[in-house]
């Protein structure tokens, strides 16, 4: 018979472990608090071994045929070009992929055998009960079943983490960041298509990315702890009115307009999650939900998908999964932790604190044109 599993979170860290554990003859039930696919989004990278796993599982071809080929610009206060770069072409990311984020959820949702694997919309966690052969699970909806094992794959702010392993706070290292996206189609920037545009001052950084027929503005900036809970929908543009009202440089007054307007304003804190063990009994951690290391290191996506094939792979290889989990938290936290260190630097570039960071910064792109 066989092992029942449940895996929450319906993104790039669940949909790949539901691929191989699939694949690996497991049961599979994935459950998304969202009633769709979250296919909204910037590009994001495709980097390293997670390009291996991409191969083994079949979809490397179509995420390279979807790869967003672009040029990005720095912008001074006026609108005037201080350096043109095209990303992809540098030599740290030769080989590595850019594509836009609902591409990516798509290959990998339809590589999932879907007369196999059970995906449930709109529903979410409500309580969980471990015991030495099972893990109970209560939903919002209120059902409930028993399974082998749960997986929690439902990102920084995730509900399995909370239920299993503790508040929230006791993981969370604060970037001392918060940023906001939003579609910004109608933002005229007077460049070609497929053209990221990146604005910065002390602190502040305002990005118009242009994909497809598409465009999303991105404001990041320094703040200390502020007063809001993710699921606020109004706190964020006070919030967003505070640090950028009345700032006229660039295209700063309509990206501000165009996220007020939003009803689907995307805003959250930079953070990294840290976590002495990612497993607890029957229950394991994957993705943002166990090691997110922040955007600002470009690797959430890779460390996603490499951790969740790293831990099916173990459980088909070892049949007491203590011995799996044990594996795999010490095989990949090396790796996870040297992403960790990364963030710093890149902070340093994306958000100078200091006129001495600020010109370092733009000098470091024109002397790469």
């Amino acid at each position: 018979m066989k092992k029942q599993v449940l895996i929450s979170g319906a993104s790039f860290a669940g949909l790949t472990l539901a691929y191989w554990l699939n694949k690996f003859g497991y049961g599979v039930t994935v459950v998304e608090l969202g009633k769709d696919l979250r296919t909204a989004g910037s590009p994001i990278d495709v980097r390293g071994d997670a390009l291996n796993v991409a191969i083994e599982m079949g979809i490397y071809d179509q995420i390279k045929a979807n790869e967003f080929i672009h040029t990005d610009e720095i912008v001074d206060a006026e609108d005037q070009t201080l350096a043109r770069f095209a990303i992809n072409s540098l030599p740290e990311y030769l080989g590595d992929i850019e594509i836009h984020r609902g591409d990516l959820v798509k290959i990998i949702y339809e590589s999932i055998a879907k007369n196999e694997v059970q995906i449930v919309f709109g529903n979410s966690i409500s309580k969980l009960t471990q015991h030495d052969d099972r893990v109970e699970v209560s939903f919002e909806n209120g059902e409930s079943n028993a399974y082998d094992y749960v997986f929690g794959a439902d990102g920084t702010h995730s509900t399995v983490r909370r239920l299993v392993f503790g508040p929230e706070n006791d993981f969370k290292k604060f970037l001392g960041v918060y940023f906001a996206f939003a579609a910004a189609d109608h933002i005229q920037t007077g460049r070609p298509k497929s053209t990221g545009i990146v604005y910065r001052e002390l602190g502040k950084q305002a990005v118009i990315f242009q994909f497809k027929d598409a465009a999303n503005a991105i404001l990041v900036f320094r703040a200390p702890k502020l007063d809001w809970h993710y699921r606020d929908r109004e706190r964020p543009k006070q919030i967003l009115r505070e640090y950028f009202a009345g700032n006229t440089n660039w295209k700063m007054p309509e990206i501000l307009e165009a996220m007020l307007k939003a009803n689907d304003l995307y805003f959250d804190e930079a953070c990294q999650i840290q976590m002495p063990t990612w497993t607890k009994g029957r229950v394991a951690l994957i993705g943002d939900a166990a090691y997110a290391p922040s955007f600002f290191t470009g690797m959430g996506t890779s460390l996603a998908m490499q951790g969740a094939t790293l831990l099916a792979k173990e459980l088909h290889a070892n049949e007491d999964h203590q011995i799996a989990f044990k594996k795999y938290n010490e095989v990949f936290r090396p790796f996870v932790e040297s992403v960790h260190a990364r963030v710093d630097s890149s902070l340093r570039v994306q958000l100078p604190e200091t006129l001495e960071e600020l010109q370092a910064s733009f000098e470091a792109w024109t002397n790469r044109q």
